[in-house]
């Protein structure tokens, strides 16, 4: 069979799993060929000889299981970042996460210092070292395997040597006094709400933040105040913006501001301390 006549085949299998079936074919296809979308498109009439290959990628796909995890990579902020399982796939909604950061730190003409609390793959800190070049990053997370995969992906990016990884369970490893920003996307949903199927494959652990759901997020809020960092940028749920915005007013706070994702809703807070 042709590639076109694969592509019409088993996209009928994956009409359930997302609403671009012939295109995540497609990717399955390329995966496996090693080949791009331009390549594939030239040959479309051409013999495709790795069907089977192909049935059990498309089999697996259709329980649901993350197309990212099967072909080991998304795309970030532009960029493609290896992408393993048990560690936390990148969500495009993070992107607005980074640039709030960056517009903080663009205009920094001494080297800065930032602390990211739960890296997971480490699209973030590795962004932020793409785009800052002044920057000096500590990047801590509790699960040694995302560990492991975030520096593949600074070695990857060549921004390595201006990242430090670090196994620690948010500041329970930094001592660092001259930390200039802290950011995270930490575990926000809370434990008991039921994930959409293609979710129920990620770490729990990088997903659940406790019975509320903000109860970590409180606790980098009042740790980053204690270590008198000036400025932390989260990501949080749709729904803790009221919850957070009253827990802020313990603190001696200079401003705060929320910023919402690409589907309207709220999706995270840049806070500054004051002095």
């Amino acid at each position: 069979m042709t590639i076109k006549e694969i592509v019409k085949k088993y996209s009928n299998e994956l009409r359930f799993v997302t609403h671009i079936p012939a295109k995540e074919v497609e990717i399955l296809m390329m995966f496996l060929l090693n080949k791009n979308t331009i390549w594939l498109h030239l040959n479309y009439e051409k013999e495709f000889e790795k069907e089977k290959e192909l049935a059990t990628l498309v089999k697996k796909r259709a329980t649901n299981y993350p197309l990212e995890y099967i072909i080991e990579k998304a795309s970030f902020y532009g960029e493609m970042f290896i992408v393993k399982p048990g560690v936390l796939i990148p969500r495009p909604e993070t992107e607005i996460l980074v640039e709030n950061a960056v517009e903080i730190l663009k205009d920094k003409k001494e080297e800065i210092k930032v602390l990211e609390i739960g890296t997971g793959s480490g699209i973030i800190s590795v962004m932020l070292a793409l785009l800052i070049p002044n920057i000096k990053i500590i990047a801590v997370d509790i699960n040694e395997k995302a560990l492991e995969l975030a520096k593949q992906n600074a070695i990857k990016h060549g921004v390595e040597n201006r990242i430090d990884f670090r196994l620690s369970n948010l500041y329970e490893n930094v001592n660092e006094n001259d930390i200039f920003l802290c950011i995270s996307n930490p575990p926000y949903i809370a434990n008991d709400y039921k994930l959409p199927p293609n979710v129920k494959y990620e770490p729990s652990n990088a997903l659940f933040g406790g019975v509320i759901g903000d109860e970590l997020l409180k606790d980098i809020i009042k740790q980053t105040n204690e270590k008198k960092i000036p400025y932390l940028l989260c990501e949080m749920g749709y729904d803790q913006k009221t919850p957070l915005e009253n827990y802020f007013k313990e603190f001696n706070v200079e401003f705060y501001s929320f910023y919402k994702d690409y589907e309207s809703f709220d999706r995270g807070f840049t806070l500054k301390f004051k002095k």
